[in-house]
């Protein structure tokens, strides 16, 4: 792992056969997301929910995640009503965390200031 900012690293294609990463690992990249990342599913997965003023800031949102999520090709589940949404992020190929899930964490994270 390198200390490079995460937001300046891109994902790097991940087809399994690596494992994911143990819990050393996972607490010092938690440290470089915001706090609003959860650990879920027995650290398997990260987790951050969101509110905005009204549908049209959610949208913009979604939207933009999504465009990171294409660009990265390391796609999140996202759920989204009228003022909120919720991302999720873990990497199916190894059932786990990678890095990769944390450069979009964090790429993510550039899109709000709170």
């Amino acid at each position: 792992m390198t200390k490079k900012a995460l937001t300046d690293r891109r994902c790097i294609p991940c087809e399994g056969g690596v494992p994911p990463l143990d819990a050393s690992a996972t607490a010092k990249l938690m440290k470089r997301v915001n706090a609003r990342w959860k650990l879920i599913n027995e650290g398997k997965a990260l987790r951050a929910s969101f509110t905005f003023k009204n549908y049209y800031h959610t949208t913009a949102f979604v939207n933009a995640v999504a465009y990171i999520a294409h660009r990265e090709d390391h796609h999140p589940d996202i759920a989204f009503g009228y003022k909120s949404c919720t991302v999720e992020y873990w990497t199916h190929a190894v059932d786990g965390l990678t890095e990769n899930d944390f450069i979009c964490a964090a790429k993510i994270d550039a899109l709000r200031d709170e």
